[in-house]
């Protein structure tokens, strides 16, 4: 709930941020853009949601991502002191220890009932307005309905006299009806104008002429399109003043635009006959609900005000005027790339892991996860098959929690941060919550007790670059290192799914990375478990436990049956705080075990 909140509130920065741009923009280049430049200039408001569809993970966009992750989320998850696991042995004895938990909360210092009201409250805006757009569209329809066809020849000969002064070739239908005082236009796929009854009657051929004309350059503009665009804008940020504001802006820069439109269709006399028509209109609005989707001649008396002001001034737009508009458009969309990877953050679509499923069987393994939510993952590469159990779960990406300290010890010695033979450090004297971190560790039993003060050692020596290097490199999860260094994997911004989990240690054991084999070697030894007559066991738990309670139970590993191997995964989770990975290894032995496995 708390990532949704947080993409929604990076969403309302960026596009804040844009506002607040292009006003100043607007404000210091006043002179120096186009009217319709000072109109068009809103689309760049388009980009965030436009970040919402992009597959930004296909243009290579990530590490922008994950930097502007690191700037506007400033680690929210600080661990109170630790968190952990289990660990290993160097040797063939077993190893009951990488069963055990070594867990340490994190604390989150906003309780989750928070986020769930401000949640329920932005989802309780958002059906409202839909609601009422769903209503201003039906008043709409219902006006389709009503309306009585224009049987005026004069007026149809007119209208299509315009369509071919403005360009436009599409067929659109006159209509008259009582239901509004002002002229308007609605209908993307079916274009109609809408003039109030006897129109014919209370104007002159001249004011129809500069109706029509407005109307028309509504309609090649695509301005029924925008209204679109702008409503859904409504209802995104319906919360946020300054997009009301600009919503206000963007109509008035439209009627601007639209009035400049028609102006540069006639000569200087035709200036004055034009403001005259307007101001006919000025105070005969119609029907609020329908003002959002249905642009008009008409206004109020301070937007006609306005509007006169700038007929009264208006001159034809220069050549260099029209470069100069070009060229400051050009800047904002350099600016608007640059705020690209902020918008990333927004549409994410990191949190899932996509598996195509061609090679998968899918089964029912819910006895065994009685009060539990979650998933299993067995993969048998000899046969190239997925076994899972809850499919959308496997694919979901959560936090790795101490499972990563596989991962991490093997990145230490690719480094040389430590080697296979030289892996001891001393430890600092720190009381920590287990006995068994208070005392000097390698690699074998840091591993083994899930010793969380030796890998956040070695990760500050290895550094975040080159960590990060190593994640892209063996793709690991969402590659996101942004928070803490010495927290990133402990309910933070690192996330994985049960089916990654499971195609790395395939990876891990194949060494498809290229990795020195003796450092392959010394992390395995380091993660195996036990041996029987059925094989060898090999992994890691992890558990993720937050303001006390465990929410995020791992137990991931392998089984060596001969010349086969056997690469599972298993994710529980509870509410209630009892997804320990130690509950998460002992339903995995049993499944195991069922499968005739271990």
């Amino acid at each position: 709930m708390d990532t949704m909140l947080l993409r929604i509130l990076a969403s309302t920065i960026v596009v804040s941020l844009l506002i607040f741009i292009i006003l100043i923009i607007k404000k210091l280049l006043n002179n120096h853009m186009t009217v319709k430049a000072h109109y068009h200039i809103w689309y760049f408001l388009c980009i965030p949601i436009l970040a919402t569809f992009l597959p930004w993970s296909y243009l290579r966009l990530g590490d922008g991502s994950r930097y502007f992750k690191s700037l506007l989320f400033f680690h929210r998850d600080a661990p109170s002191k630790s968190e952990g696991m289990n660990g290993v042995d160097a040797s063939k004895a077993p190893n009951s220890d990488l069963l055990h938990d070594f867990t340490v909360s994190v604390n989150k210092s906003t309780p989750d009932f928070v986020y769930h009201t401000f949640f329920t409250v932005w989802v309780i805006g958002v059906v409202l307005f839909v609601v009422a757009a769903v209503y201003s569209n039906y008043q709409i329809y219902q006006m389709k309905k009503s309306a009585a066809a224009v049987h005026n020849q004069k007026l149809n000969e007119l209208l299509e006299a315009c369509k071919e002064l403005v360009g436009v070739k599409r067929n659109i239908r006159l209509r008259e009806t009582s239901l509004i005082t002002s002229p308007i236009t609605v209908g993307i796929f079916q274009p109609y104008i809408f003039l109030p009854s006897k129109t014919g009657e209370a104007f002159s051929v001249t004011d129809l002429k500069y109706v029509f004309l407005h109307e028309l350059y509504h309609h090649k503009s695509k301005d029924l399109f925008v209204n679109y665009v702008m409503w859904l804008f409504r209802i995104i940020y319906w919360f946020n003043p300054f997009v009301w504001y600009a919503l206000k802006r963007i109509r008035f820069d439209r009627e601007l635009a639209c009035d400049a439109s028609v102006l540069n269709l006639l000569d200087e006399s035709g200036y004055i006959e034009y403001g005259h028509t307007i101001i006919r209109f000025a105070d005969k609005k119609y029907d609020r609900t329908l003002e959002q989707f249905a642009p008009g001649i008409g206004g109020t008396r301070k937007q006609i005000t306005q509007r006169i002001q700038c007929i009264a001034s208006f001159s034809r737009d220069s050549l260099l005027l029209k470069w100069k508009s070009k060229a400051i458009c050009a800047v904002l969309g350099i600016v608007v790339l640059l705020l690209a990877p902020i918008t990333t953050v927004i549409a994410s679509s990191d949190d899932v892991y996509r598996f195509s499923g061609n090679n998968a069987v899918y089964e029912d393994l819910s006895s065994y996860f009685k009060g539990y939510k979650g998933s299993f993952v067995l993969y048998d590469p000899s046969k190239n098959q997925y076994q899972i159990y809850n499919r959308e779960m496997s694919e979901q990406r959560t936090s790795p929690d101490s499972t990563y300290k596989i991962y991490s010890a093997l990145f230490a010695l690719e480094s040389n941060v430590i080697s296979a033979n030289n892996n001891e450090q001393v430890w600092d004297g720190k009381i920590y919550p287990f006995s068994e971190w208070n005392q000097n560790q390698n690699l074998a039993t840091a591993l083994s007790r899930s010793v969380n003060w030796y890998f956040q050692n070695t990760d500050r020596k290895v550094g975040r670059k080159q960590l990060q290097d190593y994640f892209q490199k063996i793709k690991y999860g969402n590659e996101d290192l942004s928070g803490n260094l010495d927290s990133y994997w402990m309910e933070s911004s690192l996330k994985i799914s049960p089916i990654e989990q499971v195609q790395l240690l395939s990876q891990l054991e194949e060494n498809q990375w290229n990795f020195k084999a003796e450092n392959i070697n010394a992390v395995k030894k380091a993660i195996f478990i036990d041996v029987q007559k059925n094989g060898q066991l090999y992994g890691k738990t992890g558990t993720g436990m937050i303001n006390g309670k465990n929410v995020n139970g791992w137990f991931i590993g392998f089984v060596e049956k001969g010349d086969d191997r056997f690469y599972f995964a298993i994710n529980i989770q509870n509410r209630n705080g009892q997804a320990q990975g130690s509950k998460a290894a002992e339903i995995a032995k049993q499944i195991l075990h069922h499968k005739k496995i271990y």
